[in-house]
């Protein structure tokens, strides 16, 4: 199910991320922006999963403690007390989205504080930045980085395999890395924070899934795949002396160490051909487990094998559940039960038809079971039940014949693990969720054991489009890839099923009627069938329109204000209009194909394009289209742009390249000309929510860049102002595809991201001071400011003010005022709103930070221009009262 994430989100980064040098500030003007007003708390919309889990790891010596991986949306932590994951990665930011792909997971058993994680999205051009070892103290809750002088591949082919990143059990301080790209095997011996080549390692690997893919991303070497300590040759405190290693080498594909990495050789006497996904050692036995595939995987696999290595003896014995000739599918997830370590159980990860398969066998190999068997063709027999109450939607609606089942019981399964501590607790990673059992002993007693979802807290899916009617029953509507995307009419629930009718395996764009909203229209890619469904109950249910001739693909759609007609930019064709729901297409001229379009929230004969620069309107309901004479506009096409609902022709665009034209545009007068935001150095998005209490103007978010600072961002005066309102800690790597407030909850917003799924923010702010003005009242008491200079460099300094309440009673907002004696200027100012004219500063309370009780201090800073002499402020004014100067 991770398919159209590398066609669809990752081309779109492509083509918005990846050009030029570090982008420049706008020019002509200052930005006025409160960078650390944070006054919101963040969740997921609930969908519970969503995507490919290549990676589940038990601590060895605490129990209770694991960790999950997904390929493109970060690192989680389960958590007890509550069965859900909590995220480990947000705090990846814009520059480093393709550390939020993650390809190893190593948890420590000697202090299982510590854990670290090998990140970095493609190996190709598509990631321009090199991978890198995170490592934490604090179980992920802070990390920190050392950068590689090469990629890494969390969302490449060969992602399932591993684990690539091992500690040393014996002496943690000492970590090994397998690299992809022909980079060898790396070592650490001091706890990950520096490494480097073991350059006596004899084989880099040679498997690639495709030599002939000119992207890169299916020809790259997948290199040293899994490194596994055999921790009984060695003591606590001296280095493990035998250390294993699988190799992307069909020829020698298992390499061994015992002197502890000094020399290395090739196991003797193993199988070739395949691949060895992983290697899973029972140290107690002295055997090493082997699961292999004749490719990468994790989509494709024919052909595979279970292996068995006695480490004492090196004797190899074919432990296969069935005859080679037997297979369709190869083996990838291998775990032992540590408390009874002659139980062993593997999946066929690749075995998409009719369903995966997994096995167990509780005598080292010599004899297995399986999930499921058939009883006579097509029916089947099942060990185990499925209950996906909690996530209904992993049925995708599907009502299929024998011998396949809905819901399945996975594919893509490559990763398996038993609980160290509990024999009875399974967990497994499916293409779309993490599945999980607690009963799995079972499965031995002849009983059934019971498979769920145990994936609350997990978010994994990548947000195309975002949208937010400003009535009926949905709150939020979603364009998500591999899953089609959901009505949410409760955020903290989990939707019943994705769009169905026709459901498409990924949705491009949706809209909806702006003074209907029960007419919604949304479109994607299928593989075979329509790209387009309408619904006229407000997404409760959907039929599918007609393609006209030619279309490949979603594209961007947009519904005529009164959901009267439509107009639709469709993949492998141009754009198109209808009246009606679709039945019948006309072409629409004067626009070229491939354009992104929108419509006018008012006037429902108003539509929108743009493509390379060029600005587009029509207004005869996208019969014609005509470029409008608006100059300046990115010349690529990674923009995004909205029409202003209630306001005929107030239209916005974000987007841009740092190699050109990057930034937000506004146009009053229906795209004939936009005017720039001197403001906003780059933005991505840009989307309405309710307007602040005493507004005149809907309130603006951006994901953008403003005062050299990469944020979300809000605004309540129409960009005059802006305040960022997520934090360091919340960034979610890449959030440039949508972006949406709510028409009908002040200050809630909604934000896509590239794998952690729709993230949404409520404020603690009513809403009634706004972002750049309002009013303030005068606080009664005394009061004090401590006025501080932290950096001054030529031209340039930072200072700090802190304010405190020496009075006897709370404020409940305050106004500071000041000069400055030679004539410094304001630049950026957090913590506060601010407003300058000549030498008079005035900061005012931001929502979050107004009350102030007695005795207790709130403080601000900013940074400034000087020339000359950069002298203190002597004086300090509380709403007209004097405070003292510390």
């Amino acid at each position: 199910m991770r398919r159209t994430r590398i066609l669809t989100a990752v081309l779109t980064l492509a083509a918005g991320l990846l050009a030029g040098a570090p982008p420049a500030l706008a020019a002509g003007g200052t930005a006025r922006v409160a960078l650390a007003a944070d006054t919101y708390t963040w969740h997921n919309a609930r969908i519970d999963g969503g995507g490919f889990v290549p990676g589940i790891v038990f601590n060895r010596t605490e129990k209770n403690l694991a960790y999950a991986r997904t390929d493109i949306g970060g690192a989680y932590r389960w958590s007890e007390s509550t069965k859900t994951w909590t995220p480990l990665l947000d705090s990846v930011g814009w520059n480093d989205w393709g550390h939020t792909g993650v390809v190893s997971l190593a948890s420590d058993s000697v202090d299982p504080n510590k854990v670290y994680a090998a990140v970095g999205t493609y190996t190709n051009s598509w990631d321009p930045s090199d991978g890198a070892v995170l490592r934490s103290s604090d179980r992920g809750a802070s990390w920190q980085k050392t950068d590689l002088p090469f990629k890494l591949g969390g969302n490449m082919p060969g992602r399932g395999m591993g684990e690539r990143l091992a500690i040393d059990p014996n002496k943690d301080s000492v970590l090994y890395l397998g690299a992809p790209g022909g980079k060898g095997l790396w070592r650490s011996t001091d706890s990950g924070v520096s490494w480097s080549q073991v350059t006596n390692f004899p084989d880099v690997g040679n498997y690639r899934q495709d030599p002939s893919d000119t992207t890169g991303y299916a020809s790259d070497n997948q290199g040293i795949v899994w490194v596994t300590f055999d921790e009984s040759t060695g003591t606590s405190g001296s280095a493990t002396r035998t250390v294993y290693v699988g190799v992307a080498d069909k020829d020698n594909a298992v390499y061994r160490s015992t002197d502890a990495g000094a020399t290395w050789t090739r196991l003797a006497g193993q199988p070739t051909g395949y691949l060895a996904h992983k290697g899973v050692l029972d140290a107690r036995n002295g055997y090493l487990y082997l699961a292999y595939s004749d490719t990468g995987g994790p989509y494709d696999g024919g052909k595979g094998r279970l292996w068995r290595y006695a480490t004492a003896t090196g004797t190899w014995t074919d432990i296969s559940p069935v005859a080679e000739a037997d297979t369709s599918y190869g083996f990838s997830g291998l775990t032992v039960d540590r408390q009874h370590p002659g139980t062993v159980m593997a999946t066929a990860y690749s075995s998409w038809w009719p369903d995966t398969q997994i096995l167990r066998s509780t005598d080292s190999g010599a004899t297995w079971t399986k999930a499921w068997d058939y009883t006579s063709y097509p029916n089947r027999s099942n060990r185990y039940t499925i209950d996906v109450s909690s996530s209904p939607w992993l049925t995708f609606g599907a009502h299929p014949s024998p011998p396949e089942q809905a819901p399945k019981l996975g594919w893509m399964t490559e990763s398996l693990e038993i609980d160290p501590f509990n024999s009875d607790r399974m967990m497994y990673g499916t293409g779309a969720t993490l599945y999980g059992t607690e009963n799995l002993t079972q499965w031995d007693s002849g009983g059934q054991f019971t498979v769920k979802p145990m994936v609350q807290g997990l978010e994994e899916t990548s947000v195309n489009d975002l949208a937010a009617p400003p009535s009926g029953g949905a709150q939020l509507f979603s364009a998500l890839g591999d899953i089609g995307g959901f009505r949410h009419t409760d955020l903290t629930k989990v939707p019943s099923m994705m769009y169905t009718s026709p459901t498409f395996t990924t949705t491009t764009s949706l809209d909806f009627a702006e003074s209907d909203p029960n007419t919604v229209v949304r479109v994607g890619d299928l593989d075979s069938g329509p790209h387009i469904a309408f619904s006229t109950d407000n997404g409760a249910n959907w039929f599918a329109g007609t393609d006209p001739s030619g279309v490949s693909g979603g594209g961007t759609v947009a519904a005529a204000s009164d959901g009267s007609r439509f107009v639709w930019s469709p993949a492998g064709t141009g754009v198109r209009y209808t009246t009606g729901f679709g039945s019948s297409w006309s072409a629409s001229s004067g626009i070229p194909a491939g354009a992104i379009v929108g419509s006018d929230r008012v006037d429902a004969k108003t539509f929108y394009g743009f493509k390379s620069g060029k600005f587009y309107v029509s207004t005869d309901g996208g019969a014609t289209f005509a470029a409008s004479a608006a100059t300046g506009l990115p010349s690529g096409d990674s923009v995004r742009f909205k029409a202003l609902p209630g306001a005929k022709g107030d239209v916005w665009l974000a987007g841009g390249a740092p190699d050109g034209a990057y930034g937000l545009w506004h146009s009053a007068d229906g795209g004939a000309s936009f005017t720039k935001l001197s403001n906003v150095d780059q933005a991505d998005t840009i989307g309405f929510g309710k307007a602040a209490a005493g507004a005149s103007y809907q309130t603006l978010y951006t994901s953008a860049r403003i005062g050299g600072v990469r944020g979300i961002f809000r605004s309540t005066d129409k960009g005059a102002t802006w305040t960022r309102i997520n934090d360091d800690a919340h960034q979610w790597g890449w959030t440039g595809a949508a972006i949406t407030g709510d028409p009908r909850v002040y200050g809630r917003v909604y934000v896509s991201t590239n794998g952690r799924g729709v993230v949404y923010g409520d404020t603690s702010d009513t809403g009634s001071g706004g972002d750049g003005g309002g009013t303030y009242p005068t606080p009664a008491g005394a009061c004090t400011v401590t006025y501080r200079i932290t950096s001054q460099w030529a031209g340039g300094f930072q200072a700090d003010a802190q304010l405190t309440n020496t009075g006897s009673s709370a404020w409940s907002g305050w106004s500071l005022g000041w000069s400055f004696p030679d004539g410094q200027t304001v630049g950026q100012l957090w913590n506060a709103d601010w407003t300058q004219s000549g030498a008079a500063v005035t900061a005012r309370n931001v929502g979050w930070n107004g009350t102030v009780a007695a005795g207790s201090s709130v403080s601000f800073g900013f940074t400034g221009t000087w020339s000359g002499s950069n002298g203190r402020p002597t004086a300090f004014a509380l709403g007209g009262r004097t405070c003292t100067a510390a």
